[in-house]
């Protein structure tokens, strides 16, 4: 199956569903349209003003370890099969896909020691927090991954794509149940308990799971 056609496929079955389905129930629609997008914005700009400093001395950090940009641009899948462009600090050696696409593993020799450590504390993810900011991500959602991947993975576990029924988030219930260690398989099941149980509450749950996992790095590869 190309990737035009689960693309096709995605948009015509499996995202409208249930994407009515979400709005169709009053009170999780008007979170997600309003609630969530406000805590979003007010949660982004506070937290990017309070990162800036954090973000610069790793920037340097990064640049006097491996040549090449502190920061590095990819393309992501978002909402409804949406791409944009993420932003985060690198982790990984210059052109550490010279040979095409790699899906990172444990112990990655390409990792390089800065990014060992920004990777398992979180701290490469905090530029997102400007594709927050621009309504591309969300504080809380499933990870974003990269249309290679995602039509890959879709082609072998179908329905993958209903994932991209929420906006990607820069933390998630599959983040904080195991992060970069879960299959494909297991992360679609925990974004879709998410996209399930989508509420407030579930939101600050995770976002306290998550301060848990910056300080023990768990799921860091």
């Amino acid at each position: 199956m190309t990737e035009e056609a689960i693309r096709n496929s995605y948009q015509q079955d499996a995202a409208e569903p249930l994407y009515s389905i979400l709005r169709a129930e009053n009170k999780r629609g008007v979170y997600v349209q309003y609630v969530k997008r406000s805590m979003d914005l007010l949660l982004s700009v506070i937290g990017l003003i309070a990162a800036a400093p954090i973000i610069a001395v790793f920037a340097a950090a990064i640049i006097l370890e491996s040549p090449g940009s502190a920061f590095y641009i990819q393309e992501r899948v978002g909402l409804m099969g949406r791409s944009f462009k993420v932003i985060k600090l690198r982790s990984m050696v210059k052109n550490a896909e010279a040979n095409g696409f790699q899906w990172a593993t444990k112990n990655d020799s390409r990792v390089t020691r800065v990014g060992a450590f920004i990777r398992k504390t979180r701290i490469d993810e905090l530029p997102q927090l400007l594709n927050v900011i621009k309504g591309e991500m969300s504080i809380v959602g499933p990870r974003p991954e990269r249309s290679y991947f995602t039509y890959q993975f879709n082609s072998e576990i179908p329905g993958f794509v209903n994932r991209l029924v929420v906006k990607p988030g820069l933390t998630g219930w599959a983040q904080v149940n195991g992060g970069y260690d879960i299959t494909p398989k297991q992360k679609l099941e925990l974004d879709m308990h998410y996209i399930q149980k989508l509420s407030i509450w579930f939101d600050l749950l995770i976002l306290t799971k998550t301060v848990r996992v910056i300080f023990t790095g768990e799921g860091a590869r």
